[in-house]
């Protein structure tokens, strides 16, 4: 029988009296991204296991595995979205990575696969990942070059790229390039995606050996992978609007809260804040660095109360774990640090 916990409303979230981050839950496993349904209730993709876990109450109650799922260096189950009924969910196989949905029921019952787009090349790294609804309904893919530099400049290729479908998996017809999924090219390791107040669509993305990015996305543009890496000046390509060293950030998830972007970064081991101004120059501030820092942060995502709710992820293999890694945290509306 279905936990009669699954169907229940979620608690308020858990605050504290100085405005500090706090636990929502701990004990979590690879953890990689954060979902929350249409009625608060929140769930959790862990990486490794192929579970789904939903979060509320101090605890993490499975909900179901994924069928099929292979973890292999950053490969596994990755990015969750949902949308009328249906959780979608970016997974790795034995043979490639692919979109699927499954129809989720009110006690959180995963049902059968259903597959929108496979054979995405997969590889121990770059696998991309992230999965999230536009305001204009369609569904976006971050897509890695799965470590082959030449994906991202061929648009034959849907890796090294960020990729535009409808809820039901076919190609919109207003995509830049007929009949293709492909939105955006020249693209990395792609791992967040936000809409800001306008409705335009921005991405956070690892780069190699010199800048992570923050890029403005446009339909049909080119973002330099692997010719050029950050700020280039090439009109060829499409400039960041902010980059970073890859030691202070390694960008994954990404979220736009009141006005300000908040990027996780996991070998920066801190939470990114970046507000653009109407001209186009970003500002940026970090926080939880040091000893008041979390570690490994892999997602960000706007809380119900209007603050944040950040997953740490030092379980994965190349973080260092701590008592109760890994851990969904709820940040107040304010947050400093």
């Amino acid at each position: 029988m279905r936990d009669p916990a699954a169907t229940a409303p979620p608690r308020p979230l858990p605050s504290s009296s100085d405005g500090a981050p706090v636990d929502v839950v701990t004990g979590l496993a690879s953890p990689w991204s954060i979902l929350q349904v249409g009625d608060g209730r929140i769930l959790v993709s862990e990486r490794d296991s192929g579970h789904i876990v939903r979060v509320d109450r101090g605890e993490a109650q499975p909900i179901g595995t994924v069928p099929g799922v292979v973890h292999e260096g950053e490969g596994g189950l990755l990015g969750l979205a949902y949308r009328d009924g249906w959780l979608y969910a970016y997974t790795t196989t034995a043979t490639d990575n692919r979109v699927i949905r499954m129809r989720l029921g009110d006690d959180l019952s995963l049902g059968s696969p259903q597959v929108l787009l496979d054979g995405l090349e997969k590889a121990p790294n770059h696998d991309g990942g992230r999965l999230a609804f536009g305001p204009d309904g369609m569904l976006y893919v971050t897509v890695g070059d799965a470590s082959d530099t030449g994906n991202a400049q061929n648009l034959k290729k849907l890796n090294g790229k960020i990729l535009r479908m409808t809820p039901d998996g076919a190609v919109p017809d207003d995509n830049p390039f007929a009949g293709s999924y492909v939105y955006s090219y020249g693209h990395r390791n792609p791992q967040g995606l936000a809409w800001d107040d306008h409705g335009q669509l921005w991405a956070s993305e690892f780069g190699q050996d010199t800048w992570d990015e923050l890029n403005r996305i446009e339909p049909g543009k080119d973002y330099g992978w692997p010719i050029v890496e950050g700020v280039a000046h090439d009109p060829r390509f499409v400039d960041p609007v902010a980059q970073w060293s890859t030691d202070d950030a390694s960008p994954s998830g990404l979220a736009y809260v009141d006005g300000a972007f908040w990027m996780a970064g996991l070998g920066g081991q801190r939470l990114w804040r970046i507000t653009v101004s109407a001209d186009g120059r970003a500002s940026t501030d970090a926080f939880f660095t040091g000893d008041a820092g979390y570690g490994r942060l892999r997602d960000v995502a706007p809380a119900p109360d209007g603050g944040l709710l950040v997953l740490t992820d030092n379980t994965d293999g190349r973080g260092s774990p701590r008592d109760g890694d890994d851990r969904l945290l709820h940040v107040p509306p304010g947050v400093s640090g």
